[in-house]
C-alpha cells in the first residue's frame, strides 16, 4: 500500500509535466478529469491511470471545441446515431453502422475521427472505435 501511494504521488506530479510538453490546453484538462474519474473508481493509482488516459494526444484543444461543435452540428450537420448506452471518454462504438469522418485540419493534426453520437460529438480513434474526447 505504502508503494502504491509513493508510485501514485511521483505520477501526479509527472501528470502536469507530461501535459505542459503537449500543444493546447485540452491535455491538461483532460489530464484532470481523467484523474479526477480514476480516483474515484481506483483511489490513488486510478487517478494516476485515469489522468494520464485522459491526456489525449491529439484531441480537439479547448480553445477549438466551440468552433469545431459549430462546425459539425451546424455547417456539416452530420446526423446523429443512436447508441443504447451512455456515451462517455472509453465507449467502444461499433465498427459498422456509425459513419466517421475525419477532422479537418484548421482544427489540430489529429489521427481520430469524429461521428455525432445520441445527440453528442465525439472523437474516436479509428482502429478501436473508442470514444477518446467529447466536444460540448
Amino acid at each position: 500500500m505504502i508503494r502504491q501511494a509513493i508510485f501514485a504521488s511521483a505520477m501526479l506530479l509527472a501528470i502536469p509535466a507530461a501535459a505542459s510538453a503537449q500543444d493546447g490546453a485540452g491535455v491538461a484538462a483532460g489530464a484532470t478529469t481523467g484523474a479526477v474519474g480514476g480516483a474515484l473508481v481506483g483511489g490513488p493509482v486510478g487517478a494516476v491511470v485515469g489522468g494520464v488516459a485522459g491526456a489525449v494526444v491529439g484531441g480537439i484543444s479547448d480553445d477549438q471545441r466551440s468552433r469545431f461543435h459549430t462546425y459539425v452540428v451546424e455547417e456539416e450537420r452530420v446526423p446523429s446515431y443512436r447508441y443504447d448506452r451512455e456515451v462517455v471518454v472509453g465507449t467502444e462504438l461499433p465498427a459498422s453502422g456509425v459513419r466517421y469522418y475525419e477532422v479537418p485540419s484548421q482544427y489540430g493534426d489529429t489521427r481520430y475521427r469524429y461521428t455525432v453520437v445520441n445527440e453528442r460529438t465525439v472523437l474516436v480513434d479509428p482502429q478501436t472505435h473508442r470514444v477518446v474526447q467529447v466536444i460540448e
